[in-house]
């Protein structure tokens, strides 16, 4: 019975953790619900320069807490008495490190931090995922919405 509800536990924590972890996009091309049919700035320039970025992962303790909870259960299948209290505490701990990692590695990503010459001469940086390619001189639109984001987009 013990070992059928740890694999139940165990299931239900896995996907949990597959659901929740996931980052939000950080795309030039997804938008949130709260920014659809809201109006956004549009700037028109060219792109100045492209710099490689690491986005990093999200550190929202959904790994930390799944990992605690999969490492306490395991432990406290270590010994007996006082032995299984024990492997439950460093169960916990190392699982609750081992699940934030997890967490932080699986949400992080490449980016692009992308240089645009405006019109009018100002020069503004826009960091965002790497999901798709420019190149100096592509010609772009700066988009910045009411909470603002900021996103770069290709203008044809």
């Amino acid at each position: 019975m013990r070992s059928k509800t740890t694999a139940i536990v165990a299931v239900v924590l896995g996907a949990v953790v597959a659901l929740s972890g996931c980052a939000s996009s950080m795309s030039g091309r997804a938008y949130s619900r709260d920014q659809v049919a809201q109006a956004q700035d549009v700037q028109l320039g060219y792109v100045e320069n492209i710099r490689q970025i690491v986005i990093e992962g999200t550190r929202s303790g959904v790994g930390t807490m799944s990992g605690a909870m999969l490492g306490g259960l395991a432990g406290s299948n270590v010994g007996k008495g006082t032995g299984q209290v024990a492997g439950a505490i460093g169960g916990a701990v190392l699982g609750g490190l081992i699940g934030s990692s997890i967490e932080e590695d699986a949400t992080r990503q490449p980016g692009l931090e992308i240089l645009v010459e405006l019109d009018g001469g100002r020069m503004v940086a826009v960091s965002q995922a790497a999901d798709e390619p420019f190149y100096p001189g592509d010609r772009v639109k700066v988009l910045t919405g009411y909470d603002g984001t900021t996103r770069v987009a290709h203008y044809y």
